[in-house]
């Protein structure tokens, strides 16, 4: 009821618009999330594959490549929302300058991340996280950090960049 109000009030008033959403400059980023999030899809790629050299699937397996290419897809999205987010929020002039090839970078993950959607091919999987891990690089690098490379202690046991910490 109170929307309705206020939804009236704007049409004869006109209220001014204020957009803004949840960032506080807290100055917590971490690229972390979306390696994660690529190392899943790499994941979920393989276990979709698995699926795929069964000659019938049961009801169950159709069930379960309904739920791995559900999350296979969220795991891409949420790739690319958090280089996003450090991309668009962390990265300013001084880190432009020191890495003048952010901008293309941050598309050439926009557009892996799609083609992880789009497909079930697991190379596009790897490209995706070869990108993120070296938007990683950089990102520690810009905050004098240095990293190293070690396989993840997990599935798909792939390299990933950490922060020496």
């Amino acid at each position: 009821m109170i929307h309705t109000i206020c939804n009236k009030l704007d049409n004869i008033i006109g209220f001014n618009t204020a957009d803004a959403h949840c960032d506080i400059p807290c100055k917590i980023y971490d690229p972390s999330t979306a390696q994660i999030a690529a190392l899943s899809v790499i994941r979920f790629l393989d276990l979709i594959n698995e699926l795929s050299g069964k000659d019938q699937l049961t009801l169950a397996d159709q069930a379960q490549l309904s739920r791995l290419v559900t999350e296979k897809e969220i795991h891409a999205t949420k790739v690319k929302e958090e280089v996003c987010v450090i991309w668009g929020d962390y990265f300013k002039q001084p880190q432009f300058d020191k890495f003048p090839d952010t901008h293309a970078l941050v598309h050439s993950i926009m557009m892996a991340g799609s083609a992880c959607k789009q497909n079930i091919e697991r190379a596009n999987g790897e490209k995706l996280l070869k990108l993120v891990n070296e938007f990683a690089a950089s990102f520690w690098e810009t905050k004098g950090v240095a990293t190293f490379t070690a396989e993840c202690p997990y599935p798909p046991n792939e390299q990933v960049v950490y922060p020496k910490l």
